[in-house]
């Protein structure tokens, strides 16, 4: 059996459309460059809990090189950066499928004034960046007795 492409306006049109959506929501295809793997760029996911004693901060970073992940902390925003890379000896002949994204990410948070920011612990481990925020002594809460007279 022959597969034969329709060269009709209003599939090159459909397909133009697809592809600017797939843009506007970050998923474009590695190969969409001519002749050439491209990467697209990609948001981690981050999971934020907040402690009595601290704030930890976790984000997915599956196949992400410890060495390629920064972060930093400016006028008390934390900002993690890095990069996911493609494997370039494989050719896109040999891809059937590719649904994970790469290329660069960066996600930014405001921390409260509360932080201790000399203090942040940063731990990496199997695909996972864990950050732990320590609170200032001062910030934390505690109780006022009430002295009766």
């Amino acid at each position: 059996m022959t597969l034969t492409k329709l060269n009709h306006p209003i599939f090159s049109e459909l397909t133009a459309r697809r592809d600017r959506l797939n843009r506007l929501f970050g998923r474009n295809e590695p190969w969409e460059a001519e002749g050439a793997l491209s990467a697209a760029d990609w948001t981690p996911s981050v999971d934020i809990v907040e402690k009595e004693n601290e704030i930890i901060i976790k984000a997915e970073l599956p196949g992400v090189a410890a060495k390629d992940v920064a972060v930093t902390v400016d006028n008390n925003v934390l900002t993690l950066k890095g990069e996911r890379h493609l494997e370039k000896d494989v050719k896109k002949e040999n891809y059937h499928r590719v649904e994970c994204s790469y290329g660069t990410f960066s996600r930014s948070f405001t921390v409260p004034g509360s932080m201790d920011l000399a203090n942040i612990r940063a731990e990496y481990k199997d695909g996972l960046l864990t950050l732990t925020l320590p609170k200032k002594a001062a910030s934390k809460g505690r109780s006022v007795e009430i002295k009766a007279a």
